[in-house]
């Protein structure tokens, strides 16, 4: 390969710095040149976060490539390219796993990488990533230069530092700045999931988050059950000027009702059977940062009366003291009711939803966010590996029609499930160890049946099923899977779910037992 030829290939990039166009399309042709130049399979940017290479551009790769962390720790190939300053050429017959096996597209039969070169990306003499070049066919790159893949790798390298710089004017605020590095700082404290997608629902989200973390409103989230409602309220105050304070959690309908109020605001000793000291409530151990109200609908009128005076006038009063206390506490709720109808049914307050809900975010429901679903798959199939033993969990190009079709009325939580049943699955149909794991369609079950139901009643099949058993077995079989399904939906919250059956939670917990069923 000539030097001009070289240039002529690169020329074009240089040209993308002058123009108006994204860090992704930037990043992509960056990636489409380098291919041009050494025929690959798979081309991969990947950036450094903390202790992971997290994919950002990718040519070649199955789209779920874009969910998938890939800690380096778990993976000696990336560690091995990173921990050098010049390319690595891995010998076809290199022992170590690599992390795309099975991920390159349209692959079929064997499904291993067999040859595989990788280079260090340092901006301002830090490292700030690698990029990857991997091929199926073990001899496609014994006679590129490594010189040419080093003198590739610092264009690349400038690319991405320009690209970084573009973005960094046109965001233009140093405050702005200042909140990106203190959300990746309490992210990494807390190792909290990701907010992850790149749907114009996911984006227009991820905006209305940023846009509202910087101030110190109230917000409510709104959303159907399992759409990451509190990722959303993390993710707030990650990106707020409260990110080094505490956020504290509260799930309001799993708390017992005679409790709910000592648990907010606390107790003295002495002010009801059992309270043997005194004792700080959520807001207390939250004053300084954030508290996230979940399930907010579910609270006692009687309480909704003193969190409203908390939204006024930051004051607090433990359970049995006369003595108020002030608190600088920023509030976030999050519900899966339609609260207006609660209002309107008497069963919320109004001026506290009006309190609550000076900025209301509502969170899309995964059925609405297209391809993101392939994305968040790739994610949860990543960090499920070690649990399966499998260097690589994959899905088949059918599965990935299959869960893009699917209407997912439990949303992420449901996805999240429904792939770590297939992967066990499709473990377990190996009969042995396997370095790949592919889940394929007789590995995937939706949760449709009991939907299904509701709507059109049983099957022919379901009632065959019920004649060949007693009344009482088709009874608990029946309350079996209904139970079942809720405890999922609720997130295992025995109150939420007695609530939706509508029995009382001691009878629902006797219940359970009694089914041999366990939250």
């Amino acid at each position: 390969m000539s030097s001009s030829t070289l240039l002529n290939a690169l020329l074009p990039l240089i040209d993308d710095l002058a123009s108006d166009i994204s860090e992704q399309e930037r990043l992509q042709r960056l990636l489409r040149a380098i291919s041009a130049l050494l025929p690959c399979d798979a081309i991969a940017l990947l950036r450094l976060e903390g202790e992971a290479l997290v994919p950002i551009a990718a040519k070649g790769l199955s789209k779920d490539i874009y969910g998938r962390r890939f800690k380096i720790e778990d993976h000696p190939r990336l560690a091995s390219i990173l921990s050098q300053r010049e390319a690595t050429r891995f010998p076809s017959d290199c022992g170590l796993p690599d992390p795309y096996d099975g991920l390159i597209e349209g692959s079929t039969g064997n499904l291993e990488v067999h040859d595989c070169l990788g280079c260090p990306l340092y901006v301002l003499g830090k490292p700030w990533g690698v990029i990857t070049l991997d091929a199926l066919n073990p001899a496609i790159f014994g006679q590129v230069s490594l010189d040419y893949l080093e003198a590739i790798s610092k264009l690349a390298a400038a690319t991405v530092s320009a690209s970084r710089k573009l973005l960094e004017l046109s965001e233009s605020l140093e405050s702005e700045h200042k909140l990106v590095e203190s959300y990746k700082e309490a992210a990494l404290k807390r190792g909290q999931r990701e907010l992850i997608g790149s749907s114009p629902a996911a984006t227009r989200l991820h905006e209305e988050i940023k846009l509202v973390a910087s101030t110190d409103l109230s917000v409510l989230i709104s959303g159907e059950t399992g759409v990451g409602k509190e990722l959303v309220a993390s993710a707030i105050h990650s990106w707020s000027t409260r990110a080094r304070k505490n956020l504290i959690s509260i799930n309001c309908a799993a708390l017992p009702e005679n409790l709910v109020e000592s648990e907010l605001f606390g107790h003295v000793k002495g002010a009801f059977s059992g309270a043997l000291t005194d004792r700080k409530g959520r807001f207390d151990a939250a004053d300084g940062g954030t508290i996230f109200l979940d399930e907010i609908g579910e609270l006692p009128l009687s309480v909704q009366a003193k969190l409203l005076r908390v939204l006024q006038g930051g004051f607090i009063q433990r359970v049995g003291s006369d003595k108020e206390q002030r608190v600088d506490v920023r509030v976030i709720a999050a519900t899966n009711r339609n609260l207006f109808d609660e209002v309107l049914a008497g069963r919320f307050r109004a001026d506290l939803f009006h309190r609550i809900s000076v900025y209301p975010i509502l969170v899309p429901p995964l059925r609405e966010r297209g391809n993101d679903i392939l994305i968040l798959a790739g994610f949860f199939l990543e960090s499920m590996k070690p649990r399966i033993s499998a260097n690589t969990i994959r899905l088949s190009g059918e599965v990935q029609s299959a869960l893009l079709s699917y209407s997912w009325p439990g949303n992420v939580r449901e996805l999240e499930h429904t792939l770590e049943r297939a992967a066990l699955k499709a473990s377990a149909a190996e009969h042995k160890p396997r370095k790949i794991i592919t889940i394929d369609s007789p590995h995937i079950d939706f949760n449709q049946s009991a939907a299904q139901q509701q709507e059109s009643g049983p099957t022919g099949h379901d009632l065959a099923f019920y004649r060949d058993i007693s009344l009482k077995e088709a009874t608990d079989h029946f309350q079996r899977e209904l139970i079942s399904r809720l405890f999922e939906e609720h997130g295992n919250n025995w109150t939420s779910v007695a609530k939706a059956i509508g029995v009382d939670r001691a009878n629902l917990s006797r219940l359970a037992k009694r089914l041999g069923l366990r939250a």
